[in-house]
């Protein structure tokens, strides 16, 4: 795959600007998706799908309290990264899109269609979007240990420069073999000042608030429950450690397709929750489905 480089935009939100990333096509008349990242990740997290695309459109946004938007203020929660989302599209012209949500960006990406359904054509869900079956009784630290487990613990450490959060992520389960120069491009864009080291961008407030809402209320299920436009969901089989049964369970997920039986579901067992999009050939199984949905009949 040949890299293709992008441009960043800020655009007014509430509480500040939002840094977006826009791959842009040499057509101008190219179809644009609408990218949408995960819980601890920014809009860098796509540049494997934007080689594997190179005749559209990807406009992807660091949501708030990630990447270059880790310091907007004012709440977060589903329904401010969808209001975030349709500013976007406001700002960009971009009109109907197809929404690709990778992880949270899959939760994020089904409230934006329930409160701003003209803004959306289609859904491509990745491993997230659907409600997971997340424990029940857990304080808003324990929720987050419990699902992000190291994921969130490493918002807290502290590094001494960009090789050793490399090396930190060298070790990583989920990476073994899946090393390549773009991951470099997307874990050196993470890291930001913190007195005479580096931290990752990621706001941890904003991490609890955004998981408290995933797991609790009605937000999520509401959202699923009214969906209106063509979905597709990919699950893989091994979670962020690289572990079995990943985030979608297969008992869990029967039960989910059986009760949103419109929901087309495709489960790729070659990947786990970060290669799926982060690896060159996750990316590229992608970029197939994304090229199916753009050359479907309108509906």
């Amino acid at each position: 795959m040949t890299v293709r480089t992008h441009r960043l935009v800020s655009l007014p939100v509430a509480g500040g600007d939002l840094t977006v990333g826009v791959w842009d096509a040499e057509d101008p008349d190219a179809p644009t998706i609408l990218a949408v990242h995960g819980v601890t990740s920014s809009h860098l997290a796509w540049e494997q799908l934007a080689a594997a695309l190179p005749g559209v459109r990807i406009v992807a946004p660091d949501l708030r309290g990630r990447g270059q938007s880790n310091m907007l203020r004012g709440p977060a929660g589903m329904h401010a990264h969808a209001a975030d989302l349709a500013a976007v599209v406001a700002a960009l012209d971009l009109g109907p899109t197809l929404v690709v949500g990778h992880s949270m960006g899959g939760f994020v990406s089904v409230v934006f269609a329930h409160r701003y359904p003209d803004l959306v054509t289609r859904l491509v869900l990745v491993d997230g979007g659907l409600p997971l079956a997340a424990p029940s009784g857990l304080g808003p630290d324990e929720l987050v240990a419990a699902i992000l487990g190291p994921t969130a613990a490493r918002l807290s450490m502290r590094f001494a420069d960009v090789e050793a959060y490399l090396g930190f992520w060298r070790q990583h389960p989920a990476f073994v073999g899946e090393w390549t120069p773009e991951f470099e491009r997307y874990l050196a864009y993470d890291l930001v000042p913190d007195g005479d080291a580096f931290r990752p961008a990621t706001s941890y407030a904003t991490t609890i608030e955004d998981t408290v809402d995933l797991h609790t209320g009605t937000t999520i299920h509401e959202a699923v429950h009214a969906l209106s436009r063509s979905t597709t969901l990919i699950t893989v089989p091994r979670g962020l450690q690289n572990d079995p049964p990943g985030l979608y369970p297969l008992d869990h997920l029967a039960a989910l397709l059986a009760q949103y039986p419109d929901i087309a579901h495709q489960r790729w067992d070659e990947f786990n929750h970060y290669t799926v999009v982060l690896g060159q050939a996750g990316a590229g199984a992608l970029a197939g489905v994304i090229a199916g949905h753009l050359a479907a009949p309108a509906r």
